[in-house]
């Protein structure tokens, strides 16, 4: 939280203050996008290769703090040690990728021949990028965007959330020490009113956000008063479909595991289960017993499987979202309330909540924590519009081992992506994208260069 121009951010475990930040003051916001400007002016004008080069570096950088950025990641948002060691490893994959796709993605585009001249479409960078990353998955989420945009040739203002700012200061200090130009990336730690401040800036050439929807709307909002564009990547209440005939263990075991992970804490976890209703009880008892085999403690304990939550919000939206579900005749068949381990941290321990239906707030608004909801379905037409009865569309996945079926239902669902017989999971490959209330635009994949880039027509002709 900001006091007096200053961030303190406490440990979610020992409660205690972890990190502690000067705000930028809205004086500075014309200083560091001129900075962040100039960067971008003599970048632009490096090849790709020279790019994916630098590029390449900083994942070395990063990779070479990976304990210490696990660490600061584990202090900041309460993510067990062990997960936050794959996320530093997950960030690297990821640039990889995209540094791998780079130059055939960003090359120029030749129109067919035509006698005379010469036509092509190049993909020319947007300037200044202002990228607000979320604290859930914060440097996966940042990753997204920073390397994709440096790729392309802009510089990156990247503000990171007030739960993980030291998230962002490592981008900064990786892409330095890979040998980057003075303001190529940059962290910034700002309230509010002057990350709107920043957003209004003439020299600014796109946002992206990721966070909650309202969050979502503001950035919206302040954007639309210019003549650019963002990418918005929000909330989500994803659903999964298990099928009778589904391989009962793998998918309990998974499902589990999407609802679960980073204590839930994913805009991409399974927040609703829909299960045929054959095996619904004992899909049901299956959760069940995933939810106690969890072990809640010191997120730096290796045998540590469910951590703090992050924000002291989290915990009482859980709470009121199950002491509704419970009044209203659900069964609440383990976890439910908040906890703490020895006196310290902001748990809730995992629940699964049984017979729910879609006039509870458990199954139609985000969550965000260690919280399954689960209801019956009697076929795949009511799974079907179930899943779709939601203002969000980020993930959905269908377990069955007959293939015709599944592809039948994920053509019907109203998402981003749809999975069969896995979740909670992003492939760089593939763009990532919401639609309704997920929000608009996407990253990564070849797709992902498109929204940081400018189409820019060559209609030459030659010899006169």
């Amino acid at each position: 939280m900001a006091h007096d121009k200053k961030l303190i951010v406490d440990d979610p475990f020992t409660l205690e203050p972890f990190v502690e930040r000067p705000l930028l003051q809205a004086d500075a916001v014309d200083a560091l996008v001129r900075r962040s400007a100039r960067a971008e002016v003599d970048w632009a004008a490096v090849p790709v290769s020279r790019r994916a080069e630098l590029c390449g570096k900083f994942v070395d950088a990063f990779l070479a703090r990976k304990e210490e950025i696990a660490r600061d990641l584990t202090g900041q948002m309460g993510k067990p040690l062990v997960q936050a060691r794959r996320e530093v490893d997950g960030t690297a994959d990821r640039a990889r990728h995209m540094i791998s796709i780079a130059e055939a993605s960003l090359a120029d585009e030749p129109l067919p021949p035509k006698p005379g001249f010469v036509r092509f479409i190049r993909r020319e960078p947007l300037g200044v990028v202002l990228d607000i990353a979320a604290w859930n998955y914060p440097l996966l989420i940042a990753v997204n965007v920073v390397v994709p945009a440096v790729l392309a040739g802009n510089s990156v203002l990247l503000k990171h959330s007030s739960r993980t700012p030291l998230c962002g200061e490592h981008f900064e200090r990786a892409f330095r020490e890979a040998g980057a130009p003075d303001g190529l990336v940059l962290a910034v730690h700002a309230d509010h009113s002057v990350t709107e401040r920043i957003i209004q800036h003439p020299g600014v050439g796109f946002v992206s956000f990721t966070g909650s929807v309202e969050g979502g709307r503001q950035v919206y909002r302040a954007v639309s008063s210019r003549f650019i564009d963002c990418g918005l990547e929000l909330g989500g209440k994803d659903p999964a479909y298990v099928c009778a005939d589904a391989d009962f263990a793998f998918a309990a075991e998974n499902v589990a595991d999407g609802a679960f992970y980073n204590a839930g804490q994913s805009c991409c976890g399974v927040e609703r289960v829909y299960v045929e209703r054959p095996i619904y009880e004992r899909f049901v008892e299956a959760l069940v017993q995933s939810a106690r085999a969890l072990r809640m403690g010191d997120p730096r304990d290796p045998e540590t499987t469910l951590g703090p939550m992050a924000q002291p919000s989290g915990v009482r939206t859980l709470a009121a979202q199950v002491s509704e579900a419970r009044a209203a005749g659900a069964r609440v068949l383990c976890g439910g309330e908040p906890a703490s381990i020895g006196g310290k941290g902001r748990f809730f321990a995992p629940t699964v909540v049984a017979d729910a239906t879609h006039r509870m707030s458990v199954m139609v608004e985000e969550s965000f924590g260690p919280v399954v909801a689960v209801a019956s379905v009697e076929s795949d037409a009511e799974a079907l519009e179930k899943m779709n009865d939601s203002p969000y569309g980020l993930t959905a996945s269908v377990w069955t081992r007959d293939d015709a079926r599944a592809s039948a239902i994920a053509s019907r669902v109203v998402t981003g992506t749809v999975y069969q017989n896995r979740c909670d999971f992003l492939d760089p490959a593939l763009p990532w994208v919401g639609v309704k209330d997920s929000g608009k635009g996407c990253t990564l994949s070849r797709l992902g260069f498109a929204q940081l880039t400018r189409p820019k027509s060559f209609h030459l002709r030659l010899g006169v």
